[in-house]
């Protein structure tokens, strides 16, 4: 479990504090409007209302303290990026800004993010991945340009063994994990046989998969 401080109760930061409670962390949240924090009282360790652009209130939340600060400002970006910059000013240990922009980006960075996400232009990248081959089902992107595929097994390797496909040296790519009905198998050793009824987790650069899905 990890303590974290999510600034901003709009679409993003409410989603991003009801993943955050699944996996068990704690999670205080912050916004200058108590209506918009209403329905995730319930889920979060704790909350207060505030204008986060003031060094007042960021100071009296002890940012030290929390393992990661969540920027979740949508509409107003000029109050991100001063928030990002006295986050970093009074000592948080790593934040997380998000943008809607690649300028927005390069400016949040430039004064603290650790890290900017994109959530729109995330979800519309796996999209456009996923429904652009029939064989792929979903990725994660890694970085770069490195990333982990669900993929349907090539109809020729139906019946083979791993090893006798020899993916690795061939496709440039490695099998993590099987999944099918019974579940997710990590236990692929080069004596694995290939079935039409499952998807592989393979990981590997990108244009090594595609060309193997572009097939």
């Amino acid at each position: 479990m990890k303590s974290m401080l999510v600034i901003g109760a709009g679409r993003f930061g409410t989603y991003l504090i009801k993943a955050l409670a699944k996996l068990g962390n704690e999670i205080m949240l912050v916004d200058r409007d108590e209506k918009a924090m209403e329905d995730l009282i319930d889920i979060v360790s704790s909350a207060k209302i505030g204008d986060c652009t003031s060094e007042t209130v960021l100071r009296s939340l002890n940012v030290q303290d929390f393992d990661a600060c969540f920027v979740c400002i949508s509409d107003d970006f000029q109050s991100s990026l001063e928030i990002t910059s006295l986050l970093k000013d009074l000592g948080a240990r790593y934040v997380i800004s998000k943008a809607d922009r690649d300028i927005h980006a390069k400016f949040l960075l430039r004064n603290g993010a650790d890290r900017v996400v994109y959530p729109d232009r995330d979800i519309a990248e796996k999209v456009a991945v996923a429904y652009s081959s029939d064989q792929v089902f979903d990725y994660i992107d890694l970085a770069d340009g490195y990333s982990i595929y669900e993929i349907s097994p090539e109809p020729k390797w139906i019946g083979r063994t791993v090893g006798e496909v020899n993916v690795r040296k061939k496709y440039r790519f490695n099998i993590i994990a099987v999944k099918n009905e019974a579940g997710l198998s990590m236990n692929i050793g080069p004596n694995y046989t290939f079935r039409a009824d499952e998807h592989l987790l393979v990981i590997g650069q990108d244009d090594d998969i595609a060309s193997l899905v572009g097939e």
